[in-house]
């Protein structure tokens, strides 16, 4: 067992008082109903939710690596099932004056540290400082040897998909779905050194797609959060239009010239008030639609160069496998 834990100690090349484990963030399911006659109801606006569900990941990108309790944190563009935690979130409520989410965090085991909904009616940033948390109590009850086996783990089961013939014996799936570590290889294993280039030449490209997202960022960030100003005073407006609606009830008999007069004021009143929400949202669009666009382009492009490039390393660890294992 201690020759075990220094071997991966070495693979990692950490020392036994950093066991911080790296985290990705995928961008947010953006929650959107497929039935699109329901979202002016529910205050569903899909293209908002779409730069939420890209800009939010971000903002908690930010929270971990301000935390300082866990390793590299990287926004990533789809869920990478063997980072050592992967974080996954669903926007249920984005309306500016309220925002939920439900997040999941999950480690390279299968074994799941949280799932859960949070909301906020004050600034976004404090949207996870509850999930913040959650996550750094699970981390604190976990002793070193088994946050260092989660960060092993996660590299094999990364080798594993490279090559699976070299290293798919160093883990098991268990019957419930999770994995567990078997062993891991010497120090010296040069196939294992070959993985360990590839994935920081990854890492390389996944530092240039979050440096994207933190880009989009800062370009978002003042924009939405005039656009959240809006939403609250609409919602602020929507009050107290029920209220002056409520104290100004007609005693006039239904049918007669005043009551409809009085149904025509407080319909006019709903659709100036709803045209004046689409306005907002169009130009909140047009401002952040090139934006988007632009981000999108760009890691459409790293990611096609991401998977090219996994293609041809899986075809070249596979020669260079059946070469040293004399299977020619």
């Amino acid at each position: 067992m201690r020759r075990a834990f220094q071997i991966l100690l070495t693979l990692l090349c950490v020392t036994p008082a950093a066991a911080q484990l790296n985290i990705s963030v995928a961008t947010f399911d953006p929650g959107v109903p497929e039935d699109r006659s329901s979202h002016r109801d529910l205050h569903v606006f899909p293209k908002i939710r779409e730069i939420e569900s890209k800009f939010l990941p971000f903002v908690l990108r930010q929270s971990l690596v301000d935390s300082g309790n866990w390793g590299a944190v990287r926004v990533v563009p789809e869920a990478d099932e063997a980072a050592e935690i992967l974080v996954t979130g669903e926007i249920v409520h984005s309306d500016g004056e309220f925002l939920g989410v439900k997040l999941r965090a999950v480690d390279s085991r299968g074994h799941e540290w949280v799932r859960q909904a949070y909301s906020t009616s004050s600034s976004y940033e404090d949207l996870f400082a509850g999930f913040l948390d959650d996550l750094h109590n699970v981390q604190t009850g976990l002793d070193e040897q088994t946050l260092r086996g989660i960060a092993g783990l996660s590299m094999m089961r990364y080798a594993a998909a490279l090559a699976p013939d070299a290293f798919g014996g160093y883990f098991e799936q268990l019957p419930d779905g999770t994995y567990k570590l078997l062993r891991l290889p010497a120090d010296s294993d040069p196939m294992m050194a070959r993985i360990q280039r590839i994935r920081s030449v990854e890492y390389v490209m996944t530092d240039a797609i979050d440096q994207k997202f933190r880009e989009l960022y800062e370009e978002v960030d003042s924009v939405y959060e005039i656009w959240r100003k809006y939403r609250r005073w609409y919602a602020n407006f929507r009050k107290e239009e029920a209220q002056r609606n409520e104290l100004a009830q007609t005693d006039a008999e239904p049918g007669s010239y005043e009551a409809l007069r009085h149904l025509y004021d407080n319909y006019r009143m709903d659709r100036l008030a709803a045209q004046e929400q689409d306005k907002w949202v169009v130009g909140f669009n047009n401002e952040m639609e090139p934006i988007i666009a632009k981000m999108e382009e760009r890691i459409a492009e790293m990611n096609g160069w991401v998977e090219d490039g996994y293609v041809e390393w899986t075809r070249i660890l596979g020669e260079l496998f059946e070469i040293e294992s004399g299977a020619d």
